[in-house]
């Protein structure tokens, strides 16, 4: 099972987003890797969700040398209309996650197993 969809994969990029600019590869290993593993997103379901992104207005790029000496690489990084968006997905996120608790939780008290 893959937990990100639509919506959460927005939320999960704009987060990553949120702080530095960081290039594909590096969005997709702090994804990953900040999910203990529960995302495992790929590189073709990343760049086409970053390109939506990037259409929507909520995050920008810009292309940077390698300080490796590599090949330049694209870095992506968020717009002040992503930083909206992600304020609200995160509101949004809190709302459901609480009205999910109220359901999954309410017969705890009850004796009731979950």
């Amino acid at each position: 099972m893959n937990p990100l969809k639509s919506g959460t994969l927005d939320l999960a990029l704009l987060s990553a987003l949120d702080g530095p600019p960081r290039y594909g590869l590096e969005i997709l290993h702090h994804v990953n890797g900040r999910s203990g593993g529960l995302f495992d997103m790929k590189e073709g379901s990343l760049y086409p969700a970053l390109h939506r992104l990037v259409k929507a207005g909520w995050i920008d790029s810009e292309w940077r040398e390698s300080d490796r000496g590599g090949a330049p690489r694209k870095y992506y990084h968020l717009t002040d209309d992503g930083l909206a968006a992600l304020a609200s997905k995160k509101a949004e996120w809190r709302t459901l996650r609480g009205a999910l608790d109220a359901l999954l939780l309410r017969h705890v008290g009850a004796g009731r197993r979950a």
